[in-house]
């Protein structure tokens, strides 16, 4: 008997390997740079980046889009 090949994953219209990783694009939004979705054999995983929370009252995204940190 023969074991089955890792299957891919279906994200939109198109489609990922097994083990691979990629920020979805969602129209009309466009790539969505704080999200990682990967694909683990045959189903689609996505995770929004975590972020340290801010201590400060104005934070500033400059240096990261997706985290705010002090200036």
């Amino acid at each position: 008997m023969q074991a089955d090949a890792p299957r891919a994953c279906r994200f939109g219209r198109r489609w990922y390997l097994n083990n691979e990783s990629w920020h979805p694009s969602v129209p009309p939004f466009g790539e969505m740079k704080c999200i990682l979705c990967w694909c683990v054999s045959g189903e689609t995983h996505c995770q929004r980046q975590e972020c340290p929370p801010s201590a400060c009252s104005s934070p500033a995204t400059r240096d990261n889009p997706c985290c705010a940190k002090c200036r």
